[in-house]
């Protein structure tokens, strides 16, 4: 359930020399890669959900990935995505919350009309986020991610039921912490800048977020992240 759960055992990931699983053989799968922020998405909302059993983790080694992979499970070629019933989707916020919907263990997605609508504006503004934080990096860091970051801050505590933008844990925390996480840490490492610096709520909600076992058990190798974000975002500043 949600704060349940022993550390899962990160198996190696696949690369062009493993052999596929017994593709749709019943087996429900989902494809990820330890780095990737977006598959993170859905390995937290499967976790939450206590399906460990019921979905199997495959990790993908997208610098050396599998042709397989490609030819005969997604097209597309990236990750994340879910094996299910016959078939493949993709998207990780199609992916959050079809696990919601057709798996068992808490809900992600809240009934209450007015925590629907604000989450539906939340969910509308995250790609809007990740792209102004990626920008970032090409110019002035701090300064230009600091609207998406102020954006965070004056979205929590709209609900006083909880400390997560929903009061309560949401697919919306699930879709912004694993960006949260990953420029948290690279403006703290590299730029020396705390971005919770004067945002008490975003202070208060990470805090939160991370006594989650289902998030934790998810998130990156600082040094691994710092690593990816430096040769891949700032190698040519």
């Amino acid at each position: 359930m949600a704060t349940a759960g022993v550390q899962e055992a990160r198996i190696p990931p696949l690369t062009s020399a493993s052999e596929p699983p017994p593709l749709f053989d019943g087996t429900t799968r989902l494809y990820i890669s330890y780095i990737c922020p977006y598959a993170q998405r859905v390995w937290i909302a499967r976790n939450y959900k206590g399906l460990q059993d019921k979905i199997e983790l495959v990790p993908i080694d997208l610098q050396n990935r599998p042709a397989w992979y490609k030819e005969k499970v997604y097209p597309e070629n990236k990750v994340p995505s879910l094996e299910h019933n016959g078939k493949v989707l993709g998207e990780s916020l199609d992916l959050v919350k079809y696990v919601d919907v057709n798996f068992e263990g808490p809900s992600l997605v809240p009934s209450d009309p007015a925590k629907k609508e604000f989450s539906e504006q939340l969910i509308s503004y995250v790609d809007t986020f990740t792209k102004e934080l990626y920008s970032a990096l090409k110019g002035d860091p701090i300064q230009q991610a600091s609207p998406a970051f102020d954006y965070l801050e004056n979205s929590l505590g709209k609900f006083d039921d909880g400390p997560f933008f929903l009061g309560q844990f949401s697919w919306v925390d699930i879709a912004y912490i694993p960006f949260v996480e990953r420029f948290q840490l690279v403006f703290f490492e590299v730029f020396k800048h705390d971005i919770t610096e004067g945002r008490p709520k975003l202070a208060a909600w990470i805090e939160e977020v991370n006594k989650i076992n289902a998030y934790t058990q998810t998130r990156g190798d600082p040094k691994d992240i710092v690593d990816f974000f430096t040769k891949r975002f700032l190698a040519q500043q």
